[in-house]
């Protein structure tokens, strides 16, 4: 009897007044409202505009709008009657920075697509009760926003942070709990039972399933909103106790005056987080430590004479430094143009971000270096002493001295910084072939903030 039941088995025959109630709004129910025409076409370009990779059923973006005409009908059946039942989520690993892994679970476009439907409808109806210092995957709310606030903190004295480090946070939300939180806003059973079924509906690694007993799988398009709902209780309770915070998904970071005060929350915290959401603390990664020093969303604060500034973290500049030297790496063996548009593609995203920090001094050391990488890779580029010859003739270089440089012994990255690479391979000519300087698009990114 209770397989099916939202409902904790210890309350089984057990019904509030509430659960007679449907959310109405406007006459109309929170299910029909998930699955209308209008709501239902914009989960649909939602989920084509993300493009994304298939799940277990191998159905691609591409392929979902053709099953859709064909199948409308029988799955607004299946979910009206409850027969429909989510696919497993498809397991998947990513790298992290620190050298483990990141676990993400896949649902199929279809499910995306209801996922989606259902957190159109959903997002309005929490967002009121969230935090205002709460900024993960929120409207109109990012990155940017939580470390101004973090910034703000520090200039009004807060110079101690408890940074809280949530381990495997997706994978180990627990499921009654959840529902529970879910059910003050949410009393239309209909919608209650297809987020049930989205939470347990199983994990396919390597062609296995496997049971999904806790946890929403970091991946689907209604995990960052249970993730919000689940965590607005801790948020809750650090406003009840007057304490500055920001929190972004399962980033949280607590601002005291004394180191005391924070070793004193470190510690209340840990057992809230444990005790009542039954969440798992990282304590090796968890600290009591100094704004300017601990990482926060990839930054930190910075002190100077004009006030409190925000920038990158180092391990950050040592990672975006590590990733250009991987793309232009001499033995390649793809042409310059290919090289060149991917450092156009990883420094616009990467600017786009930290383009807020003050960093003018790693940029122009950063550009400097980037373009000595590329002149390398355009001398191993020519190989040839005839051809080294003839290109430096043709970019201005005296004959004599073209005939010198092109029979030189001196390896490739002593060659870059010589004044006859500088003489022909100049910064104009750098461009003309596609390079964008990276000291100047960091300039005209951070005087837009």
């Amino acid at each position: 009897r209770q397989r099916d039941n939202v409902e904790h088995e210890g309350y089984d025959e057990v019904r509030s007044t509430f659960h007679g109630e449907q959310n109405n709004q406007n006459g109309v129910n929170l299910f029909e409202r998930i699955l209308s025409r209008d709501n239902l076409n914009l989960a649909y370009l939602q989920v084509v505009r993300n493009k994304g990779v298939a799940g277990v059923d191998g159905m691609t973006c591409e392929q979902l709008l053709p099953y859709l005409k064909e199948h409308r009908e029988e799955l607004l059946a299946q979910l009206r009657d409850g027969t429909y039942k989510p696919s497993p989520v498809l397991r998947v690993e990513i790298p992290k920075s620190n050298g483990g892994k990141r676990k993400l679970g896949i649902p199929t476009v279809i499910d995306r697509m209801l996922q989606q439907a259902i957190n159109q409808v959903l997002q309005p109806l929490f967002e009121p009760t969230f935090s205002d210092n709460s900024f993960g995957f929120r409207p109109k709310r990012s990155a940017h926003d939580a470390i101004r606030r973090a910034q703000t903190y520090y200039k009004e004295g807060y110079r101690y942070v408890v940074d809280i480090d949530m381990k495997a946070y997706f994978d180990t939300v627990n499921h009654d709990k959840l529902m529970y939180f879910i059910e003050r806003k949410v009393t239309d059973k209909r919608v209650l039972r297809l987020i049930r079924l989205y939470l347990q509906s199983g994990i396919m690694t390597n062609g296995l399933v496997e049971r999904s007993e806790k946890g929403t799988p970091q991946g689907g398009n209604l995990s960052p909103l249970l993730s919000n709902i689940y965590l607005n209780e801790f948020d809750q309770l650090l406003e009840k106790r007057g304490h500055k915070f920001v929190r972004y998904a399962d980033d949280c970071n607590i601002y005291v005056k004394s180191r005391r005060a924070a070793q004193r929350v470190m510690n209340k915290a840990i057992d809230y987080l444990e005790g009542t959401l039954k969440l798992t603390v990282n304590r090796e990664k968890s600290a009591v430590g100094s704004p300017l020093k601990r990482k926060f969303l990839g930054f930190c604060l910075l002190t100077t004479k004009t006030g409190v500034k925000i920038r990158p973290h180092n391990k950050v500049k040592v990672s975006v430094k590590a990733k250009l030297k991987k793309i232009t790496k001499r033995n390649r063996g793809r042409s310059l143009e290919i090289i060149l548009k991917e450092i156009r593609q990883l420094m616009t995203g990467w600017l786009n971000y930290y383009g807020i920090s003050e960093m003018k001094g790693f940029m122009n050391e950063l550009n400097g270096w980037l373009k000595r990488r590329i002149r390398q890779y355009i001398w191993k580029q020519w190989k040839y002493p005839r051809t080294r010859r003839k290109n430096l003739i043709q970019l201005g270089i005296e004959k004599q001295k073209a005939y010198e440089w092109s029979n030189t012994r001196k390896s490739y990255w002593c060659i870059s910084k010589s004044y006859v690479l500088h003489r022909s391979l100049t910064d104009k000519e750098l461009a003309r072939h596609g390079y964008e300087d990276i000291s100047v698009k960091y300039q005209l990114i951070h005087s837009s903030y």
